[in-house]
C-alpha cells in the first residue's frame, strides 16, 4: 500500500489524498514467462471521494529450441476514467510517476482511462543482439474522461466526446548488449491517431531514438 497527497490539483477542487493498493505475480516455467499487476485507488479530492483501478499483464512464450529463438508476447492494460464527472466520485485512475517507456521509447500514452492491447515478437539473431517489433492498439475506458498523454496530462477537446478508439501504433526496436556495463538501442515509433484525437486536433507521429545505457 502506498499513500499519496498532491494540493490544489485542477481536474477537482480541493487537495488529493491518494490510497493505493498493488499486487503482483510474476515468473517463469518452461518456457512461458508472464508479469501481471492489479491495482486499486481509494481516498478523496476535495469533497469527491476515489475509485480508481487498473490492471497490467505482460505474458510470453519463448521457442527456445528454434533458431533466433522467438519469443511472442502479449502485453494487456486497463486503467479507470471517470465515467461520471458530475457526481461526487473521481474515477480517474492516477499512475502518480509514469514511466513512458512501459508501453514505447517515444512515450505517447499516459496510463490514464486507457485499453491497450499489443502483441509483439521478439528474436535473437546473435546472442547480445535482440530485434522487436509490436502492435500496440489503444481505446477509452470511458469517452465520458479524456485521451491522456504522458506523464498524465488530458488532450484537450477529448472529454466527453465520441469514440473510445484512440489509436493504433507499430514499434520496432533493435537492442544490443555492447560489454556487461554497456548497451545500446535504436527504436522507431508511429503513431496514427484515432478520431477522437483527429476531432481535436491532433495529427499521425513518427518517432526515431537511439539509447545507450551505462550500468555498474
Amino acid at each position: 500500500m502506498v499513500a499519496y497527497r498532491c494540493d490544489r490539483v485542477r481536474f477537482a477542487s480541493g487537495d488529493e489524498r491518494r490510497n493505493i493498493f498493488d499486487v503482483r505475480y510474476a515468473g517463469t516455467r518452461d518456457d512461458f514467462d508472464w508479469d501481471l499487476e492489479a491495482m486499486g485507488q481509494s481516498g478523496h479530492v476535495g469533497n469527491k471521494n476515489i475509485r480508481a483501478w487498473a490492471v497490467g499483464t505482460r505474458t510470453g512464450y519463448t521457442f527456445a529450441r528454434v533458431g533466433w529463438t522467438p519469443r511472442l508476447g502479449l502485453q494487456v492494460d486497463a486503467a479507470s476514467g471517470n465515467e461520471h464527472p458530475n457526481d461526487n466520485t473521481l474515477g480517474t485512475f492516477n499512475p502518480l510517476f509514469p514511466n513512458g517507456y512501459y508501453f514505447t521509447l517515444a512515450g505517447y500514452t499516459g496510463y490514464v482511462n486507457l485499453i491497450h492491447v499489443k502483441p509483439s515478437v521478439t528474436v535473437r539473431p546473435i546472442g547480445p543482439v535482440s530485434l522487436m517489433a509490436a502492435v500496440g492498439l489503444q481505446w477509452r475506458q470511458t469517452t465520458a474522461d479524456a485521451v491522456y498523454v504522458q506523464p498524465n496530462s488530458p488532450v484537450r477537446g477529448t472529454a466527453g466526446r465520441p469514440g473510445l478508439w484512440t489509436g493504433v501504433y507499430v514499434q520496432f526496436r533493435a537492442e544490443w548488449q555492447i560489454t556487461p556495463n554497456l548497451a545500446g538501442a535504436v527504436e522507431t515509433t508511429n503513431f496514427q491517431v484515432g478520431d477522437a484525437i483527429q476531432r481535436a486536433g491532433g495529427s499521425n507521429s513518427a518517432w526515431v531514438g537511439i539509447q545507450l545505457t551505462y550500468a555498474w
